[in-house]
Protein backbone atom coordinates (compact mmCIF):
# COMPACT_ATOMS: atom_id res chain seq x y z
CA UNK A 1 0.00 0.00 0.00
CA UNK A 2 1.32 3.06 -0.60
CA UNK A 3 0.03 4.99 2.49
CA UNK A 4 -2.46 7.37 0.93
CA UNK A 5 -6.36 7.99 2.17
CA UNK A 6 -8.59 5.07 1.99
CA UNK A 7 -12.60 5.10 1.89
CA UNK A 8 -14.27 3.19 4.97
CA UNK A 9 -17.48 4.42 3.84
CA UNK A 10 -19.78 3.86 0.91
CA UNK A 11 -20.34 0.05 -0.60
CA UNK A 12 -17.43 -2.23 -0.65
CA UNK A 13 -15.80 -4.14 -3.62
CA UNK A 14 -13.86 -6.81 -3.45
CA UNK A 15 -12.59 -9.37 -7.14
CA UNK A 16 -10.27 -11.50 -4.86
CA UNK A 17 -12.04 -12.09 -1.47
CA UNK A 18 -15.20 -12.66 0.04
CA UNK A 19 -15.89 -10.17 3.49
CA UNK A 20 -18.11 -11.37 5.89
CA UNK A 21 -18.76 -8.82 9.19
CA UNK A 22 -18.71 -10.13 12.30
CA UNK A 23 -20.84 -7.18 13.82
CA UNK A 24 -22.52 -4.19 13.27
CA UNK A 25 -19.33 -1.93 14.39
CA UNK A 26 -16.36 -3.57 12.77
CA UNK A 27 -14.55 -6.82 12.64
CA UNK A 28 -14.82 -9.16 9.05
CA UNK A 29 -14.00 -12.43 8.32
CA UNK A 30 -12.05 -12.57 5.37
CA UNK A 31 -13.01 -16.04 2.89
CA UNK A 32 -11.13 -17.32 -0.01
CA UNK A 33 -7.14 -16.37 1.31
CA UNK A 34 -4.57 -18.61 1.60
CA UNK A 35 -1.75 -16.65 3.89
CA UNK A 36 0.82 -19.14 2.74
CA UNK A 37 0.30 -18.53 -1.03
CA UNK A 38 -0.68 -14.48 -0.94
CA UNK A 39 -0.65 -12.65 -4.50
CA UNK A 40 -0.68 -8.79 -4.87
CA UNK A 41 -3.94 -8.55 -5.80
CA UNK A 42 -5.24 -10.20 -2.94
CA UNK A 43 -3.55 -9.05 -0.37
CA UNK A 44 -4.41 -4.85 -1.59
CA UNK A 45 -8.21 -6.21 -1.28
CA UNK A 46 -6.94 -7.60 2.04
CA UNK A 47 -5.53 -4.05 3.34
CA UNK A 48 -8.17 -2.62 1.96
CA UNK A 49 -10.54 -4.76 4.10
CA UNK A 50 -8.51 -4.07 7.03
CA UNK A 51 -8.85 -1.03 7.19
CA UNK A 52 -12.43 -0.65 6.99
CA UNK A 53 -13.46 -3.55 9.63
CA UNK A 54 -9.92 -2.59 11.68
CA UNK A 55 -10.45 -6.19 12.92
CA UNK A 56 -9.93 -9.31 10.11
CA UNK A 57 -10.20 -13.02 11.03
CA UNK A 58 -8.59 -15.84 8.42
CA UNK A 59 -9.51 -18.92 9.15
CA UNK A 60 -8.36 -22.37 8.27
CA UNK A 61 -4.57 -21.37 8.05
CA UNK A 62 -1.46 -23.64 7.51
CA UNK A 63 1.44 -21.32 7.86
CA UNK A 64 4.49 -21.37 9.12
CA UNK A 65 6.64 -18.85 11.45
CA UNK A 66 8.34 -17.47 8.48
CA UNK A 67 5.01 -17.00 5.96
CA UNK A 68 3.57 -15.48 9.14
CA UNK A 69 6.59 -12.93 9.14
CA UNK A 70 6.56 -12.71 5.31
CA UNK A 71 2.59 -11.58 5.70
CA UNK A 72 3.47 -9.24 8.61
CA UNK A 73 6.66 -7.74 6.59
CA UNK A 74 3.57 -6.50 3.71
CA UNK A 75 2.21 -4.38 6.37
CA UNK A 76 5.48 -2.81 8.01
CA UNK A 77 8.72 -3.32 10.26
CA UNK A 78 8.63 -5.29 13.35
CA UNK A 79 7.55 -4.02 16.63
CA UNK A 80 9.84 -6.48 19.19
CA UNK A 81 8.19 -6.33 22.89
CA UNK A 82 10.46 -4.80 25.45
CA UNK A 83 9.43 -7.13 27.79
CA UNK A 84 9.51 -10.63 25.94
CA UNK A 85 11.94 -12.38 23.95
CA UNK A 86 10.73 -14.14 20.63
CA UNK A 87 11.56 -17.58 19.87
CA UNK A 88 14.82 -19.23 19.46
CA UNK A 89 14.66 -19.79 15.73
CA UNK A 90 12.07 -17.00 14.95
CA UNK A 91 13.04 -13.91 17.12
CA UNK A 92 10.37 -11.63 15.25
CA UNK A 93 7.66 -14.30 16.53
CA UNK A 94 6.35 -14.46 20.38
CA UNK A 95 4.92 -17.42 21.60
CA UNK A 96 2.06 -16.84 24.01
CA UNK A 97 1.61 -20.29 26.23
CA UNK A 98 -1.00 -20.23 28.87
CA UNK A 99 -0.81 -24.07 30.36
CA UNK A 100 -3.71 -25.44 32.71
CA UNK A 101 -3.37 -24.16 36.13
CA UNK A 102 -1.75 -20.77 35.35
CA UNK A 103 -3.03 -18.33 37.04
CA UNK A 104 -1.96 -14.90 34.45
CA UNK A 105 -3.58 -14.54 30.93
CA UNK A 106 -1.60 -12.33 28.61
CA UNK A 107 -3.82 -9.42 27.71
CA UNK A 108 -6.70 -10.21 30.14
CA UNK A 109 -7.55 -6.30 30.79
CA UNK A 110 -8.42 -3.62 27.85
CA UNK A 111 -5.44 -2.03 26.26
CA UNK A 112 -3.73 -1.39 22.85
CA UNK A 113 -0.68 -2.74 22.21
CA UNK A 114 2.48 -1.22 23.07
CA UNK A 115 0.65 2.16 24.15
CA UNK A 116 3.17 3.13 26.27
CA UNK A 117 6.28 3.58 23.59
CA UNK A 118 6.52 6.88 21.59
CA UNK A 119 5.63 4.82 18.53
CA UNK A 120 2.86 2.16 19.53
CA UNK A 121 2.06 -0.38 17.32
CA UNK A 122 0.36 -0.67 14.56
CA UNK A 123 -1.02 -3.66 13.90
CA UNK A 124 -0.99 -7.15 15.73
CA UNK A 125 -1.59 -10.36 14.37
CA UNK A 126 -2.51 -13.53 16.44
CA UNK A 127 -2.07 -16.88 15.17
CA UNK A 128 -4.01 -20.09 17.07
CA UNK A 129 -1.79 -22.74 17.15
CA UNK A 130 -3.81 -25.06 20.29
CA UNK A 131 -7.11 -23.70 21.69
CA UNK A 132 -9.28 -24.50 24.41
CA UNK A 133 -12.53 -26.56 23.96
CA UNK A 134 -14.17 -23.73 24.94
CA UNK A 135 -13.62 -20.31 25.76
CA UNK A 136 -10.08 -18.20 25.19
CA UNK A 137 -12.29 -15.88 23.03
CA UNK A 138 -10.51 -12.03 22.16
CA UNK A 139 -12.96 -8.68 22.37
CA UNK A 140 -12.32 -6.01 20.31
CA UNK A 141 -13.87 -2.44 21.00
CA UNK A 142 -13.84 0.14 17.95
CA UNK A 143 -12.48 3.38 19.07
CA UNK A 144 -13.72 5.77 15.96
CA UNK A 145 -17.01 4.94 17.23
CA UNK A 146 -16.35 5.60 20.82
CA UNK A 147 -15.74 8.60 19.64
CA UNK A 148 -17.90 9.31 17.43
CA UNK A 149 -20.46 8.69 20.28
CA UNK A 150 -19.05 11.45 22.54
CA UNK A 151 -20.77 14.70 23.24
CA UNK A 152 -19.58 17.64 21.35
CA UNK A 153 -18.75 19.48 24.63
CA UNK A 154 -16.56 16.38 25.64
CA UNK A 155 -14.77 16.36 22.22
CA UNK A 156 -14.28 20.37 22.64
CA UNK A 157 -12.81 20.32 26.17
CA UNK A 158 -10.56 17.16 25.38
CA UNK A 159 -10.05 17.95 22.07
CA UNK A 160 -5.89 19.22 22.86
CA UNK A 161 -5.43 16.96 25.85
CA UNK A 162 -2.56 14.27 26.31
CA UNK A 163 -2.29 10.76 28.61
CA UNK A 164 0.50 9.69 30.30
CA UNK A 165 0.70 5.86 29.20
CA UNK A 166 2.82 3.56 31.03
CA UNK A 167 4.08 0.17 30.69
CA UNK A 168 4.98 -1.27 33.70
CA UNK A 169 3.12 0.68 36.87
CA UNK A 170 1.15 -2.37 38.00
CA UNK A 171 2.04 -5.71 40.06
CA UNK A 172 -0.18 -8.50 39.15
CA UNK A 173 -1.69 -9.00 42.48
CA UNK A 174 0.16 -11.59 44.74
CA UNK A 175 3.13 -11.89 41.67
CA UNK A 176 6.08 -9.62 40.16
CA UNK A 177 6.02 -6.30 37.67
CA UNK A 178 6.95 -7.07 34.39
CA UNK A 179 10.40 -5.99 34.55
CA UNK A 180 10.43 -9.16 37.28
CA UNK A 181 8.59 -11.48 35.71
CA UNK A 182 10.84 -10.84 32.25
CA UNK A 183 14.19 -10.31 33.75
CA UNK A 184 17.00 -10.67 31.59
CA UNK A 185 14.98 -9.43 28.49
CA UNK A 186 15.34 -5.79 28.35
CA UNK A 187 19.07 -6.48 28.98
CA UNK A 188 18.86 -8.94 25.95
CA UNK A 189 16.81 -6.43 24.09
CA UNK A 190 18.94 -3.72 24.47
CA UNK A 191 21.79 -5.22 22.58
CA UNK A 192 19.76 -6.77 19.48
CA UNK A 193 16.97 -3.52 19.05
CA UNK A 194 16.66 -0.23 18.61
CA UNK A 195 17.04 1.56 22.12
CA UNK A 196 13.24 3.54 21.06
CA UNK A 197 11.65 0.27 21.09
CA UNK A 198 12.78 0.15 24.91
CA UNK A 199 11.03 2.87 26.31
CA UNK A 200 8.66 1.91 28.42
CA UNK A 201 6.79 5.38 29.21
CA UNK A 202 4.86 7.79 26.92
CA UNK A 203 2.54 10.63 26.29
CA UNK A 204 0.18 10.54 23.31
CA UNK A 205 -3.12 12.66 22.48
CA UNK A 206 -5.98 11.41 23.64
CA UNK A 207 -7.52 12.09 20.00
CA UNK A 208 -5.92 10.66 17.56
CA UNK A 209 -6.08 10.86 13.67
CA UNK A 210 -5.73 7.59 11.71
CA UNK A 211 -2.50 8.18 9.70
CA UNK A 212 -4.07 6.17 5.93
CA UNK A 213 -8.13 6.93 6.66
CA UNK A 214 -7.95 10.43 8.33
CA UNK A 215 -10.67 9.03 10.94
CA UNK A 216 -10.61 10.29 14.42
CA UNK A 217 -10.71 7.68 17.59
CA UNK A 218 -9.78 7.90 21.50
CA UNK A 219 -6.63 6.51 21.73
CA UNK A 220 -7.25 5.09 25.03
CA UNK A 221 -6.41 1.35 27.12
CA UNK A 222 -5.44 -0.16 30.27
CA UNK A 223 -1.67 1.83 30.00
CA UNK A 224 -3.07 5.66 30.01
CA UNK A 225 -2.02 6.41 33.97
CA UNK A 226 -3.31 10.02 33.86
CA UNK A 227 -4.01 13.59 32.03
CA UNK A 228 -2.35 16.00 31.55
CA UNK A 229 -3.62 19.57 32.74
CA UNK A 230 -6.45 18.35 35.19
CA UNK A 231 -5.90 17.43 38.91
CA UNK A 232 -6.11 13.90 40.19
CA UNK A 233 -10.01 13.72 41.39
CA UNK A 234 -10.72 15.23 37.75
CA UNK A 235 -8.17 12.23 35.92
CA UNK A 236 -9.96 9.95 38.42
CA UNK A 237 -13.79 10.43 37.20
CA UNK A 238 -12.56 11.40 33.13
CA UNK A 239 -10.71 8.31 32.89
CA UNK A 240 -13.50 6.00 34.59
CA UNK A 241 -16.26 7.33 32.23
CA UNK A 242 -13.81 7.15 29.21
CA UNK A 243 -12.80 3.43 29.85
CA UNK A 244 -16.64 2.49 30.62
CA UNK A 245 -17.46 4.37 27.10
CA UNK A 246 -14.79 3.12 24.99
CA UNK A 247 -16.01 -0.77 25.65
CA UNK A 248 -19.56 -0.31 25.54
CA UNK A 249 -21.60 -3.25 24.22
CA UNK A 250 -22.58 -1.54 20.68
CA UNK A 251 -18.45 -0.69 19.89
CA UNK A 252 -17.50 -4.25 20.44
CA UNK A 253 -17.11 -7.46 18.16
CA UNK A 254 -15.84 -11.32 19.54
CA UNK A 255 -13.57 -13.21 17.84
CA UNK A 256 -13.29 -17.08 18.75
CA UNK A 257 -10.42 -19.08 18.44
CA UNK A 258 -9.47 -22.55 16.46
CA UNK A 259 -6.04 -24.07 15.36
CA UNK A 260 -5.60 -22.58 12.29
CA UNK A 261 -7.19 -18.83 12.96
CA UNK A 262 -5.13 -15.69 12.40
CA UNK A 263 -6.58 -12.44 13.41
CA UNK A 264 -4.99 -9.28 12.61
CA UNK A 265 -6.31 -5.80 14.39
CA UNK A 266 -5.55 -2.05 14.24
CA UNK A 267 -3.75 -0.84 17.16
CA UNK A 268 -3.98 2.71 15.82
CA UNK A 269 -8.33 2.50 16.30
CA UNK A 270 -8.74 -0.73 18.26
CA UNK A 271 -8.49 -2.09 22.13
CA UNK A 272 -8.68 -5.61 22.61
CA UNK A 273 -9.97 -8.16 25.88
CA UNK A 274 -8.36 -11.87 26.04
CA UNK A 275 -11.04 -13.30 28.02
CA UNK A 276 -9.69 -15.60 31.45
CA UNK A 277 -12.53 -18.34 30.87
CA UNK A 278 -10.60 -20.99 30.73
CA UNK A 279 -8.31 -23.71 32.20
CA UNK A 280 -6.58 -26.03 28.94
CA UNK A 281 -3.41 -25.12 26.72
CA UNK A 282 -3.41 -22.57 24.39
CA UNK A 283 -0.37 -21.54 22.06
CA UNK A 284 -0.40 -18.87 20.23
CA UNK A 285 2.16 -17.38 17.53
CA UNK A 286 2.01 -13.08 17.73
CA UNK A 287 3.87 -10.61 15.59
CA UNK A 288 3.52 -6.88 16.06
CA UNK A 289 3.92 -4.34 13.38
CA UNK A 290 5.39 -0.79 13.82
CA UNK A 291 3.75 1.81 14.14
CA UNK A 292 4.23 6.18 14.14
CA UNK A 293 4.26 8.81 16.68
CA UNK A 294 0.06 9.33 17.16
CA UNK A 295 -1.16 12.37 16.07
Amino acid sequence: MDGTTTATTGPETYNHIEVKPIAGTMGAELLGVDLAALDDATFDEVYKAWLRHQVVVFRDQDITPDQQLAFALRFGGIHHHPYMKGMDDHPDVLEIVKEPGDNYTFGSSWHTDQMFNPQPAKATMLYAKETPSAGGDTLFANMHDAYDALSDGMKDMLSDVKTWCVGDRFKRAGGLARNERYQGNLKMAAKVRDPGNLQTESAHPLFRTHPETGRMALFLGGHAQTLHGFEEAEVESLLNFLRAHSVRPEFTCRVNWKPGTLTLWDNRSVQHHAIADYNERRRMHRITIAGDTPV
